[in-house]
């Protein structure tokens, strides 16, 4: 991108509504009630032929450094810091207050470009709003609606002053065009080769958990920095917020989410939103990192978050957080090893770190089981390896008899990875008793080393052709 642009402004005037109209998606959270933004979120933005980076940030009102408002604050001064460019929203419908004058200064002593948007002009009477905008000494405010779409010309236009043409529109370097077909290399590997793990790939993690399991704080210490906003306070987060980052060479995209409750506590509009944003993230991950707080595992709602993200088929690890506050360390892990297998018999195998999101202890284990799970999910076994192996399965273990009739698997295939799928056909495949299917499965994670992931096996019986037709005398 060219540059990057900060939204800023009090709260609910329309910051996230219009990052929401530049990224072309609704990315950011959007509700009546003041302050529902808290972390700053990039995003890629096009408008009318410019692209740049928007970030969108909470809304500036002074509080104390030490308070949820004053921390706030913080972030939204680091992404002024952060952009070339800041547009300062005002509300035209209400009109100006102290706070937007107070702002107005911040701005000014940044010394950085600003364009000013008066939003929600199209509303009736916001006339008087927009002109006094003027007062604020930024120049020609910019009239707006971020809900409907209107002014998004003359809002390009102010942007490309403010900015410089130059920035606003590089040049883009020439790029060699041929029509001449390259052909592929005519070395194909046998089609039952099994792939090799891509090991360069972005990798997309999602940490999730209950409120104040300590996920952004663990998130900024992967960073090294106080990327996302903490605190004691439980249910800070509520927007799914993306980072990325290198470890070891591998760009990893992080989403911090917010904490999932139980259904029947979760009541308010702006908090169905807030889950309803950390169960995209999970869908779009590939690993999930679920954090427990390992002072008081296990409790209902973290086993039901473990299965909600295997029945999504996603690759899970779970993270035992807060361990600097664990005396008898020795005594603690054996007892959560006991109850990982106990309350957790769908994931067989699951990888289990303890940490310490505060002190950075475990971190670096923590990232190689995701590594190493990610592995696993996108595993692929060759046709040949899985029908031997299937052969010596029935041997071992013979499927049942129903009604006096034996059951023949005849061939097996890997259809899928991310997570494993397998299809099998076989005779009589709506007989097959669930406990046969544990027992494929269970032996497909020790025999091809596939722990902690989901593992699908789905059975086909052949189409009979002469069923349904009637035998000719």
């Amino acid at each position: 991108m060219s540059f990057t642009v900060a939204i800023v402004g009090r709260p609910n005037v329309g910051k996230s509504t219009l990052f929401n109209r530049l990224v072309g998606k609704k990315l950011a959270l959007v509700d009546d009630t003041p302050g529902v933004t808290r972390d700053r979120r990039p995003g890629d933005a096009r408008l009318m032929g410019l692209t740049f980076t928007i970030i969108d940030t909470a809304g500036l009102e002074e509080a104390d450094a030490e308070s949820l408002l004053g921390r706030m604050r913080a972030q939204t001064e680091a992404a002024i810091d952060e952009a070339d460019l800041s547009l300062f929203v005002v509300d035209a419908k209400s009109g100006l207050t102290p706070v937007d004058t107070d702002l107005a200064e911040m701005l000014r002593r940044r010394g950085k470009p600003v364009v000013l948007v008066a939003n929600k002009s199209e509303a009736r009477g916001s006339d008087s709003g927009f002109y006094d905008a003027y007062t604020l000494g930024l120049g020609e405010p910019t009239p707006i609606s971020a809900e409907h779409g209107q002014g998004m010309l003359d809002l390009r236009d102010a942007i490309v002053a403010a900015i410089g043409e130059d920035r606003a529109y590089p040049e883009k370097e020439d790029v060699a065009v041929t029509d001449v077909d390259i052909p592929q290399s005519s070395d194909e590997g046998d089609e039952d080769e099994e792939p090799t793990y891509d090991d360069t790939k972005p990798l997309r993690v999602a940490i999730v958990g209950r409120p104040n399991a300590g996920k952004s704080t663990l998130i900024n210490r992967f960073l090294g920095e106080d990327r996302l906003l903490t605190g004691p306070e439980a249910g800070i987060t509520r927007d799914s917020i993306s980072v990325e980052w290198d470890w070891r060479g591998r760009t990893i995209k992080m989403f911090d989410t917010a904490g999932m409750r139980r259904k029947a506590r979760v009541i308010e509009k702006l908090e169905k939103l807030s889950v309803a944003d950390a169960l995209r993230a999970i869908r779009f991950a590939e690993t999930v990192v679920i954090v427990f707080d390992a002072t008081i595992p296990f409790e209902k709602q973290d086993l039901q978050i473990v299965d909600l993200v295997l029945r999504e088929g996603r690759a899970a690890v779970l993270a035992f957080n807060k361990w600097d506050m664990i005396e008898d360390r020795q005594a603690v892990l054996a007892d959560l090893r006991e109850k990982t297998d106990r309350l957790l018999p769908q994931a067989r195998g699951i990888r289990a770190v303890p940490i310490s999101g505060q002190t950075g202890w475990g971190l670096d284990k923590l990232m190689q089981s995701i590594i190493d799970t990610d592995r696993v999910w996108n595993k692929r076994i060759s046709t040949a390896r899985l029908n031997r192996w299937l052969e010596t399965q029935q041997i071992q273990h013979p499927p049942p008899a129903v009604s006096g009739r034996r059951i023949k698997l005849k061939y097996m295939t890997q259809v899928k990875a991310r997570p494993p799928a397998f299809m099998i056909s076989c005779t009589r495949s709506d007989a097959l008793p669930e406990s046969y299917t544990r027992y494929l499965i269970n032996g497909l994670r020790a025999d091809f080393d596939m722990p902690s992931v989901p593992i699908r096996i789905h059975f086909r019986s052949p189409e009979n052709p002469f069923e349904g037709k009637k035998r000719r005398t």
